[in-house]
């Protein structure tokens, strides 16, 4: 159980998120809670492999120079990660939202889709996969002199991954801006180009892209 202090700010369908001090500082708890519908030693295994994966592909992507939640501690008996609450920032899918039309949001989503290329590219090239790649799990860090992109919720993140599973990371991101951001036909297009210079695989990635994407297609023709 997360300390009665902290507060219950969200939940989804893997885990709950408090919002607290730890240490002296503001910190995001991500408590991850019991499914019911698995058996009991299961759902604890899967918990507590998901906490660990998580955990790690963050610190990963730290070394890698890709801006995360600073971690400050891994509670595996609760369940819990404890991390850096982003209190100036805004999610990518706010900010995009927030833009008017122009020539200035034609500048400031080039500069958010350069940014996601980038730390997408750095991570896939560091062998890593988020896994949940959206618009909702990306936020700019806005107390900076400059917007600066910080990727969030690594809890589907893999830490060997294949061309094919970089591939299905970025289909993910793609159906996910069709989905969310329709309007935006440069945005992803943007994101790859930022792409191809952080990832010196990015050409048999991209292949594979196009093989996802297919099947992607037949399966919505055939329903």
């Amino acid at each position: 159980m997360v300390d009665p202090s902290f507060q219950l700010i969200g939940q989804g369908a893997e885990a709950r998120l408090y919002k607290g001090i730890y240490l002296g500082k503001l910190t995001l708890v991500k408590e991850r809670f019991r499914k019911t519908y698995r058996h009991e030693d299961l759902d604890e295994q899967l918990n507590k492999e998901r906490i660990k994966a998580e955990a790690r592909t963050i610190l990963k992507c730290k070394i890698a120079g890709i801006r995360t939640p600073a971690v400050y501690l891994v509670d595996m008996n609760r369940k819990c990660i404890f991390m850096e609450y982003m209190d100036d920032s805004v999610t990518v899918k706010d900010y995009i939202a927030s833009l008017t039309n122009g020539e200035e949001r034609e500048a400031r989503l080039s500069d958010v889709a350069k940014q996601v290329g980038s730390a997408v590219g750095r991570m896939h090239a560091h062998n890593l996969i988020h896994g949940d790649l959206t618009t909702s799990n990306m936020l700019l860090a806005t107390g900076d002199a400059e917007d600066r992109l910080v990727l969030i919720d690594f809890g589907l993140s893999v830490g060997q991954a294949t061309a094919e599973d970089k591939a299905v990371d970025l289909y993910v991101l793609e159906r996910a801006l069709l989905s969310t951001h329709a309007d935006m036909d440069s945005f992803f297009p943007c994101v790859l180009a930022s792409y191809r210079k952080c990832n010196k695989d990015s050409a048999e990635v991209l292949r594979k892209l196009d093989e996802v994407r297919s099947r992607g297609r037949k399966r919505t023709m055939i329903g």
